[in-house]
C-alpha cells in the first residue's frame, strides 16, 4: 500500500504519492513535466480572508463607474453592467449574454463556490452537497474570464482616450485589484479544494480504497466501483475512457467556419460628425500601433489573431499525430497541449473590448460606436476551441506508449 495519498497527473495519468513540497513549492509530474500541485505560504484561515476580500472588491469593481468621459459638455460615468445593458438594448443579444456570463456571473459564481467550500473545510463541517457543488466549479471555472476583461479594459481606454476627456474612477482601481487576488484565489481549484478536504480528514483519501480508475471531477484514485460512481464525490465513472477524436475534429472545423467571417466583416462601426468607418479586428491593432500603444498592439494581436490560430493548427496536429513515438515526443506534446489549454480564454479580449467600446463612445450626434457583426462570430470562434482543448483527451499518447497497462506509480516531488 502507498504511503500516503495518491496522486494522478491529468495529463498522463501517471500515480504519485502526494508529498509536501514545502512553503511556496511545487510539485511536478515525473513523466510529463506537469504541475500537479503548489503549497503557498498563507494558513486555510487567510485564505478564507482572502476569499471575502476578493468578493467586495468585485462588488467594488462591478458597482462603481469604471471612467467618467467628457466630450463637450456632455458628460458619461460608466459601469460594465450598464456596457452589457446597452449592448443588449441595442440588440446585440448574444453578445451582451456571452461578455455577462464570462465576465461578471461565472467570476462570481466561482468566487462565491469557492469560498463557501473553503469556509466549509476550516471550519470541519462539510455540507452533503459537496460533490455537486465542486463538479460545478469545475465547469465553471474555465469560462470566467474577469482576467481577460481587466486588460479589455485597459485597451479600451487607450482607444477611447483621443475621443473624450477620460477620468479614472473606483470600478477600474476595484478591476486592478481584483485582478491580483484572482490569481491567488484561482489556486484553489477543484482539486486543491479536494486535497485540502482530504488533508482535514473530512473525504476518503485518495488511493486508500484500492486503484485502478481515477475520478476526473475529484481526482480520487480508487478501485472500479460496483455503483460506477466516484466513492468520493459520486460522479459518474462509466464514461468511456478517452474523448472521441470526431467530436473535437467537428469542434476544430465549425471553429474555422466561424473564423473567416470573424477576420473579415467588421468587428465594430464608428460614427463621429467626420463620418463613418468600419474597424476589423486587424485594423484595431494597427490602430493602437499608430496611437503609439505598440506594447498594448502587440498583447491584441497575439491574443486576437495569433492565438486563434495557433490553437486551431495545434490542436488538429496533436489529432493528426495521435501515434506517439517515445516519451520525449509525447511529453512534448503534451506541454503543447497545456499551452493551448492556458491561453484558451485569452482570445475573448476583442469581444470585451468591442463591448466597452460601445458603452464609452455613446454620445449621440457626436461619436458612437456600434458592435460589428464580427464580435459574435469571433466569439463563437472562442467557445468552440475551448470546447474542442476540453474533449481532448492527452492521456491517449500515454496509454498507447504504455501499451494500455495500469498507470504506474512513483513518489511525487
Amino acid at each position: 500500500m502507498p504511503r500516503g495519498p495518491l496522486i494522478a497527473c491529468p495529463h498522463c495519468d501517471t500515480l504519485h504519492v502526494r508529498l509536501d513540497p514545502g512553503a511556496r513549492g511545487r510539485a511536478e509530474c515525473r513523466c510529463c513535466g506537469t504541475v500537479l500541485y503548489r503549497r503557498g505560504w498563507l494558513s486555510l484561515d487567510q485564505w478564507v480572508a482572502l476569499g471575502w476580500a476578493c468578493l467586495a472588491v468585485f462588488a467594488i469593481a462591478q458597482w462603481f463607474p469604471i471612467v467618467r468621459l467628457s466630450i463637450q459638455g456632455l458628460d458619461l460615468s460608466l459601469t460594465y453592467w450598464q456596457a452589457l445593458r446597452l449592448c443588449w438594448d441595442r440588440g446585440y443579444y448574444g453578445v451582451s449574454v456571452m461578455t455577462g456570463l464570462a465576465g461578471f456571473w461565472f467570476p462570481l459564481l466561482q468566487i462565491a463556490l469557492t469560498l463557501w467550500v473553503m469556509q466549509a473545510i476550516a471550519a470541519r463541517r462539510l455540507p452533503p452537497d459537496l460533490g455537486p457543488t465542486l463538479r460545478l466549479l469545475g465547469r465553471l471555472a474555465p469560462w470566467s474570464m474577469a482576467t481577460v476583461l481587466i486588460l479589455a479594459i485597459l485597451v479600451s481606454v487607450v482607444k477611447i482616450a483621443g475621443l473624450a476627456r477620460l477620468q479614472v474612477e473606483p470600478g477600474m482601481l476595484g478591476f486592478f485589484a481584483l485582478c491580483f487576488l484572482l490569481t491567488g484565489l484561482g489556486r484553489w481549484d477543484v482539486h486543491a479544494l479536494w486535497r485540502q478536504a482530504e488533508d482535514a480528514g473530512l473525504v476518503p483519501v485518495s488511493g486508500a480504497h484500492g486503484q485502478g480508475r481515477v475520478c476526473d471531477a475529484c481526482g480520487c484514485v480508487q478501485a472500479p466501483q460496483a455503483s460506477g460512481r466516484c466513492l468520493r464525490c459520486g460522479a459518474g465513472m462509466g464514461h468511456a475512457r478517452h474523448g472521441g477524436a470526431a467530436q473535437v475534429w467537428a469542434l476544430l472545423l465549425a471553429a474555422a467556419v466561424f473564423y473567416v467571417p470573424a477576420n473579415v466583416l467588421p468587428i465594430m462601426e464608428v460614427r463621429t460628425v467626420m463620418g463613418r468607418s468600419d474597424h476589423t479586428i486587424l485594423g484595431g491593432v494597427i490602430e493602437l500601433w499608430r496611437y503609439g500603444s505598440w506594447d498594448l498592439a502587440v498583447i491584441v494581436f497575439v491574443a486576437s489573431v495569433l492565438v486563434p490560430v495557433t490553437k486551431l493548427l495545434a490542436l488538429a496536429f496533436l489529432l493528426l499525430r495521435d501515434r506517439p513515438l517515445d516519451a520525449r515526443i509525447q511529453r512534448q506534446r503534451t506541454r503543447l497541449y497545456a499551452a493551448v489549454e492556458f491561453v484558451g480564454q485569452w482570445s475573448m479580449l476583442d469581444v470585451f473590448v468591442v463591448v466597452l467600446m460601445a458603452a464609452m463612445a455613446n454620445f449621440p450626434g457626436l461619436s458612437q460606436i456600434s458592435v460589428g457583426p464580427a464580435a459574435l462570430n469571433f466569439g463563437a470562434v472562442v467557445v468552440l476551441t475551448m470546447a474542442a482543448a476540453m474533449r481532448y483527451d492527452p492521456r491517449r499518447g500515454w496509454d498507447v506508449l504504455r501499451g494500455a497497462r495500469p498507470a504506474k506509480e512513483t513518489h511525487g516531488h
